[in-house]
């Protein structure tokens, strides 16, 4: 009875051990707890750098002859005084942590930025796009019957080329006539062009001219396609007092000519910096444009890499035959140096297939670090979240 009562039994001591590897589990628990909240709740702010727009010289007046309908000519102007230019600054986005990189680095999260998203606030939709503005002025002389419309310049004006850059002109019609046009010189390789031009309409009763609607549509210039429409807009000359020269400033809107109504693209971008590659996915497209006769399209996808204004290499996807909502889920690899970065776009072409003549452009989606303003943001998501697929929607453009 004395022995048993000295020695310790059997069964305390195996209490006794589970009690203690139960509380050194637990303070091991605690610790792994307490360095997780604190990987999840640290939160970093994205500093990367934005590009501006090139400056843009003041256009200088110069003579010159353009060959005009009888109802117009073309004058001289001094240069107008500049206005200051309001750039928006970029919002910051806050990337966060997943929780899978906590565990592993090998599954990445895909961050699907939409229209609406907290991700994307701040940011327009497509369907808000700011086309940039445009200046100028209007007024009629009743001596010489004359109207004056004076193209002055335009901000802000969104990237069209695989250069980051637009060559941008002015057309100029009195609607509803359509026939007769008149146009501004075009300015290489800027965002915010001074044209400084005047345009003469002689032998217009004022009584006609009230009734006529000043159309100006800029356009970025393209000497191997077709010019790319870069916005619109549209004043009635009866709501102006033409008794002096007026001078307006109108934000430039979606051209009617269909271009605003192509469809869209979702894709989704992934930057990996050990490796020097982007991978782009071609996920789905919505909503697109149809370009057969029997109200469909057999939309593909083209993607190709630009260094500077050279192609360097082209992927496609699969031909979807009869569908405008179309499914493709393929993934391209190109590789691309970290020096080389700041000056790579990659340009993405829906395309219409079509066996019996030239395939048919949907819409086209310019990524790089000065496209327009939804492309510019997915660029800078993909580079601020490294090794994680960041997708979003983009609007086809002409």
């Amino acid at each position: 009875m004395l022995a048993l009562c000295g020695v310790p039994s059997r069964d305390v001591l195996l209490v006794s051990a589970i009690i203690t590897i139960s509380l050194s589990v637990t303070i091991v628990l605690c610790g792994i707890c307490q360095w997780c909240q604190r990987k999840l709740g640290k939160r970093y702010k994205n500093s990367l750098e934005t590009v501006g727009t090139p400056d843009s010289s003041r256009g200088r007046s110069e003579k010159k002859t353009i060959k005009l309908p009888p109802t117009g000519k073309t004058a001289n102007a001094a240069p107008a005084p500049g206005q200051t230019q309001h750039d928006e600054s970029d919002r910051k986005t806050e990337p966060r942590s997943s929780v899978s990189d906590l565990v592993n680095s090998l599954t990445s999260e895909m961050l699907m930025l939409s229209p609406g998203s907290e991700d994307d606030e701040g940011h327009e939709g497509a369907s808000r796009e700011n086309l940039g503005r445009i200046q100028f002025s209007v007024g009629y002389n009743f001596q010489e019957s004359t109207l004056t419309v004076k193209i002055m310049k335009a901000q802000e004006l969104p990237a069209k080329d695989f250069s980051g850059t637009s060559d941008p002109f002015v057309k100029i019609y009195l609607l509803p006539d359509k026939k007769h046009k008149l146009e501004t010189k075009v300015k290489r390789k800027n965002l915010n062009p001074h044209w400084n031009e005047t345009f003469l309409f002689e032998g217009f009763p004022y009584e006609k001219v009230v009734q006529r609607v000043l159309y100006l549509q800029v356009l970025d210039y393209d000497r191997f396609s077709r010019n790319d429409p870069i916005g619109e807009v549209s004043v009635p000359l009866n709501k102006i007092d033409l008794t002096q020269m007026q001078t307006l400033w109108k934000d430039l809107k979606p051209c009617s000519d269909g271009s605003g109504s192509r469809g869209e693209l979702l894709l989704s971008l992934c930057y990996n910096p050990s490796a020097n590659s982007i991978v782009v996915n071609i996920i789905k497209a919505r909503n697109l444009k149809a370009m057969d006769i029997g109200g469909t399209s057999d939309p593909y996808v083209k993607v190709w890499l630009m260094h500077k204004d050279k192609r360097v290499e082209k992927k496609k996807t699969v031909v979807m035959k009869r569908c405008l909502n179309p499914v493709f889920n393929e993934s391209f690899i190109f590789d691309i140096p970290t020096e080389r970065l700041r000056e790579t776009t990659i340009v993405i072409t829906v395309m219409d297939k079509d066996k019996l003549s030239r395939n048919d452009v949907i819409g086209k989606i310019y990524l790089s670090w000065k496209s327009g303003p939804g492309e510019v943001k997915h660029w800078k998501d993909m580079i601020a979240h490294p090794r994680q697929a960041v997708a979003q929607w983009h609007q086809l453009k002409a």
